[in-house]
């Protein structure tokens, strides 16, 4: 009898409300989750995701975005910085300008965040 209560699995523990109690984040996880969020959580630089995953590649000019946003050169590179610190975004140079890319598996991370 002691052999098949082993392998049965082992019921989530409850919280004292009666409720299952989850797991939560840890603190490396929530942090990295955390600047992924608030990356995305600037209007501009949802634009400037939505603006460069639009295109066919999936790649911008910097030279492009400013007037698609209609903001400074100076302002849209502030924003595209932040999007490539936070990995959803990656940044080439040609010639004198900067080009971006969509990192695809990084805005799988965003929506993974809410499923």
């Amino acid at each position: 009898m002691a052999l098949k209560k082993a392998l049965l699995p082992k019921p989530a523990p409850v919280s004292p409300c009666g409720g299952a109690l989850l797991a939560p984040l840890d603190r490396e996880r929530a942090d990295e989750l955390a600047l992924l969020l608030k990356a995305v959580a600037d209007p501009v630089r949802l634009q400037l995701l939505s603006l460069i995953r639009a295109g066919d590649p999936q790649e911008s000019c910097v030279c492009d975005l400013t007037e698609a946003v209609d903001l400074s050169q100076p302002t849209v590179s502030h924003h595209l910085k932040v999007l490539v610190e936070a990995g959803l975004l990656t940044r080439e140079r040609r010639g004198s300008w900067a080009w971006f890319a969509i990192v695809p598996s990084r805005l799988a991370d965003v929506a993974a965040i809410f499923s």
